[in-house]
């Protein structure tokens, strides 16, 4: 490629970063416009039922009814909202040294209770002598804990998640392993596209904000899955290199 080649080439880089910029920009803006006029959809539809709700009349039944459709709607747009603004503002990290074990154990921690609840077994198999990698703790989590909830799901009646960290050539890895469902190869290629979902009412960015996260730390993410047997997630990071004079 020649230099002339080789600068349009970066003129045109630039060009659609700031295009995706401004119109991420514009979508967050438009998604803030929608939330406060929905809250107050939301506020006035809740006042509404408190007029109504000691009514006993056929007629007052059917409007709490009708009332419930509003609200339950409501609520998943607003859901979908706080999907998507967490999907669109997520940019540059304050990444910092830190331990990959350390945020594994905060978040499977909190599954604890629901684990005991549910039947679910969860197997930690922690390197001790793991490298530091370069996180920001409250987002990593924020992905971790996106990947575990969605191991619960697929085990709805009880299983085992195991959790195994450990490092590799190019780095530090971490391996999810759920005992669930499985998904079929045609949903495995789709689980990362924006607004693809096979739950009912899910808003499909989920899983593309997870990524978007572990990319941003400059880390991988893979995934396997086998209908009827389970699914792993596999996260490698870059290993911190420490600066020696």
């Amino acid at each position: 490629m020649s230099d002339d080649q080789q600068t349009f080439a970066e003129t045109q880089i630039q060009q659609l970063r700031k295009h995706y910029n401004e119109l991420a920009a514009l979508a967050g803006s438009l998604a803030h416009e929608i939330k406060n006029p929905l809250s107050v959809i939301r506020m006035n539809a809740d006042l509404l039922g408190e007029d109504v709700a000691d009514s006993d009349s056929p007629q007052s039944r059917r409007f709490l009814d009708k009332l419930d459709i509003v609200q339950e709607q409501c609520e998943r747009l607003e859901n979908l909202l706080n999907d998507f603004l967490q999907f669109a503002r997520l940019r540059g990290l304050d990444l910092r040294p830190g331990s990959l074990n350390r945020q594994v154990e905060k978040v499977l921690d909190l599954f604890e209770a629901q684990a005991e609840h549910e039947s679910v077994r969860i197997t930690r198999y922690f390197d001790p002598d793991l490298p530091a990698i370069r996180l920001e703790e409250k987002t990593l989590q924020a992905a971790l804990v996106n990947l575990t909830k969605n191991a619960f799901e697929a085990m709805p009646t009880g299983g085992e998640l195991v959790a195994r960290t450990y490092s590799t050539r190019n780095g530090v890895a971490l391996d999810l392993i759920d005992s669930g469902c499985g998904m079929d190869q045609a949903t495995a290629l789709k689980m990362f596209n924006a607004f693809y979902s096979t739950k009912d009412g899910g808003s499909g960015l989920g899983l593309p904000t997870t990524r978007k996260i572990i990319e941003a730390h400059d880390a991988l993410i893979q995934v396997q899955s086998e209908m009827g047997t389970g699914t792993k997630f596999t996260l490698e990071f870059p290993r911190f290199a420490r600066i020696t004079e």
